[in-house]
């Protein structure tokens, strides 16, 4: 009797252990509208039915809108749109969109901190737009065709905008959610990305397969996030607005701006059909989610922020920056290059000053370097510092860094420099002997290593940047140059299930 009672128990024990056992992998979809047009009147009422039908789905999309666009909006007196579109998140699509010069266009030359200036100043106002017509700050940024920039980063920061929502090939990781620049980003999502066509026909079962392998993909992978974009205009345009006037580096006056053609009417509402059986079909998929930028901060939140450091911790990054390195995965939470860079270098500045090692360390973010490094002129190139010039070293490193908020683009010891990869190493180095034998040395070993991370980067092409709106042949080197310094700041984004 009390084996058959014990028996009992268990099983019931086991019952939730087997349910999670069974349950599906979460998949979450991401869900944003590019909401831009604002020369047809006809897309504020696509905008309007488009949130409007999601509302009544029980479905909160991102709507990513164009400063141009919300004035448009408010010009035209639609409070009616305005007030549908705040029953999702808001997001930001540039000031003006493809007016030119494009942001790619206007930063192509730029360096780092004139470029992230650049970028405010000329943005700020469609920001402050945005928050005023909609009252929110807008949670996510995404640029206007492939006009991306990594100077558009810490501009963002500093308009409060903390999601980087959109799609093209400059940076990516694993087809998934990552870290770059200090943001999220849900970028060159490639393989996880989903759209149906809007043309009708087998488009809604052609979108429904291709929904279904991506989400059997990411099932089987432990799960993951699909991210599907639109553009309301796409419902009621049969060309791009922007495309007719704005190609390939054209710039009419404002009353020179020509309509594009429109839809039939029956297309439309083929459209709309569609795009509702296919999003009543996503939902009642098994394991699937949708969710907004907002959320999304909350599932691939940084764990490595507001995170103690100890020695452990801190020895294994040690060792790990003294060969070729990019990120580092650890148990629950990622480090970018620039992660170990920053706690490493705080670490190593408290043990110069005081010798002795914080009891815990936290992180401070910071960007990468501005610019490629060079070498110092001359014939010196010590293979050994003595202890002092080193020391002096890293507490100088560490003050850059809490005055700039940001990378140097090289550490100075005495009259040679190392580049950020060397110091690194040769400070990995320096902490290990420290942490396993308690001493500093009298000499510091210059070591070397190899930043890998920059392979997550695409090279500069006339391909990449192949947007209609940029003049023929433009490429955009520099813009590049600055992607990969900031590949520093690359990690993955990991999931909290």
């Amino acid at each position: 009797m009390r084996k058959a009672f014990l028996s009992l128990v268990l099983a019931a024990a086991l019952v939730p252990v087997l349910r999670s056992a069974q349950a599906p992998a979460p998949v979450y979809v991401t869900l944003w509208f590019d909401t831009e047009d604002y020369l047809l009147p006809q897309d504020d009422d696509a905008t309007k039915r488009l949130a409007e039908l999601l509302s009544q789905l029980g479905v909160r999309a991102t709507f990513k809108i164009v400063g141009e666009k919300a004035r448009v909006l408010e010009r035209r007196g639609r409070s009616d749109v305005i007030a549908a579109l705040k029953r999702h998140d808001i997001g930001y699509h540039s000031n003006t969109h493809s007016q030119q010069p494009t942001i790619a266009v206007y930063l192509q030359n730029a360096g780092w901190e004139d470029g992230r200036a650049e970028f405010k100043r000329r943005e700020q106002p469609g920001v402050d737009d945005i928050k005023r017509i909609f009252g929110v700050t807008p949670v996510a940024y995404g640029q206007p065709g492939s006009a991306w920039a990594p100077q558009t980063y810490p501009a963002l920061r500093d308009m409060g905008i903390k999601v980087y929502l959109d799609e093209a090939d400059q940076v990516g990781l694993d087809d998934q959610p990552f870290f770059y620049g200090g943001m999220l980003n849900i970028f060159r999502m490639r393989s996880t990305l989903v759209r149906m066509a809007l043309s009708g026909g087998s488009s809604l079962t052609e979108g429904q397969a291709a929904f279904d392998q991506v989400h059997a993909a990411l099932t089987a992978r432990g799960g993951g996030t699909i991210s599907i974009y639109y553009h309301p205009n796409e419902w009621v345009q049969a060309e791009f607005w922007d495309a007719v006037n704005f190609q390939r580096g054209a710039n009419p006056a404002p009353g020179e701006w020509k309509p594009p053609r429109m839809r039939p009417a029956a297309e439309t509402e083929q459209a709309f059909a569609d795009f509702d059986k296919f999003i009543r079909f996503i939902k009642a998929r098994s394991g699937v989610r949708f969710v907004t930028a907002t959320e999304l901060t909350e599932l691939y939140a940084d764990r490595a922020t507001g995170r103690d450091f100890g020695r452990a911790d801190l020895l294994a990054i040690a060792r790990a920056v003294q060969k070729d390195f990019d990120f580092l995965k650890a148990d629950g939470y990622a480090l970018s290059g620039a992660d170990m860079f920053a706690l490493l270098t705080d670490s190593a500045a408290a043990v110069a000053g005081t010798k002795t090692l914080p009891a815990a360390v936290r992180l401070t973010t910071i960007d990468g370097p501005g610019q490629t490094f060079s070498p110092s002129t001359g014939q010196l190139r010590s293979s050994s510092f003595n202890w002092d010039a080193f020391g002096s070293a890293i507490r100088e490193t560490a003050a850059y860094c809490r005055v700039h908020h940001r990378m140097p683009d090289e550490v100075w010891i005495g009259a040679e420099n190392l580049s950020p990869a060397d110091y690194l190493a040769t400070l990995g180095g320096v902490l290990e002997e420290f942490l396993t034998s308690g001493k500093l040395p009298a000499r510091v070993d210059r070591k070397s290593a190899r930043t890998t991370f920059e392979r997550y980067v695409a090279e500069d092409s006339t391909k990449l940047w192949g947007w209609i709106i940029f003049p023929e042949g433009f490429h955009a080197p520099r813009i590049m140059e600055l992607a990969r310094l900031q590949a520093w700041t690359l990690k993955p984004a990991l999931l909290n299930r």
